[in-house]
């Protein structure tokens, strides 16, 4: 039996998911003392003794659905956003005078993987509504990496989860010299998840009461603040555009 939060898993915050886990586990009663960190999150998501998980929009609609049991949505209380939801912001450097993402159709895009709702699918549906693509893109493996990327000069925009976002700014330097200048339509936040024949009402009661317990500082750290139950036909709705170019 395997439980991970690999979403939101930065090393100054496993303290408090940790925390988090472990009133999940006083709640339910049982389940691995410790959360695994794996290095590739599928491991995890498609494990057949997979008790929670957390995943994003993008992988569950594209590839676990049907996989894979729907827990909850996490509340991040972002602005802009109504409950249950996330959206991408669009980052460029602060010495850059553009101001509005079309400018940058030509320009290094940076985006995590693919498979990202928040990397990919968001900023290119924002793109497609608007008239324009991103044609230049670099991948970089991680939203920190792409915001890295900007900061150094090897892109000129990305686009991070506003969650990521917020935490970065906490946690990192780089995005001191970042400036957000757009922001995508708000989707339904990144869902925790559970194996294919558990029940989730368990589970979702418990982490509703592990958050609800877990000290102020840790919610405040982590930004989770209760959960929301979405449905998945709400998330399969999410519009699905063409895979990046490169």
């Amino acid at each position: 039996m395997r439980a991970s939060l690999p979403m939101y898993d930065r090393p100054d915050l496993r303290g408090a998911h940790h925390r988090l886990w472990r009133g999940v586990r006083a709640a339910l009663g049982h389940g691995p003392d410790t959360l695994s960190h794996p290095a590739n999150p599928w491991d995890d998501w498609t494990a057949p003794d997979l008790l929670l998980s957390q995943t994003c929009g993008y992988p569950y609609r594209a590839r676990l659905h049907g996989h894979v049991t729907l827990v909850a949505t996490p509340e991040h209380r972002l602005p802009g956003c109504p409950p249950g939801h996330y959206a991408s912001v669009f980052v460029a450097r602060q010495s850059d005078p553009r101001s509005d993402p079309v400018e940058f159709a030509e320009s290094p895009f940076a985006y995590n993987e693919p498979l990202s709702q928040s990397g990919w699918a968001a900023p290119a549906t924002y793109a497609a509504d608007r008239g324009f693509a991103f044609i230049d893109t670099r991948r970089t493996g991680a939203h920190v990496a792409s915001a890295r990327a900007v900061a150094d000069g090897h892109a000129d925009l990305a686009a991070l989860d506003a969650q990521t976002w917020r935490l970065m700014q906490r946690h990192d330097p780089a995005a001191r010299h970042l400036r957000v200048i757009a922001m995508t339509d708000p989707t339904p936040a990144l869902p925790y998840i559970t194996g294919p024949d558990r029940v989730p009402a368990p589970l979702r009661a418990a982490l509703a009461q592990a958050i609800r317990t877990l000290p102020a500082p840790d919610r405040d750290a982590l930004g989770l603040y209760g959960l929301v139950t979405i449905p998945a036909a709400v998330y399969l709705a999410v519009p699905t555009p063409a895979p990046p170019p490169a």
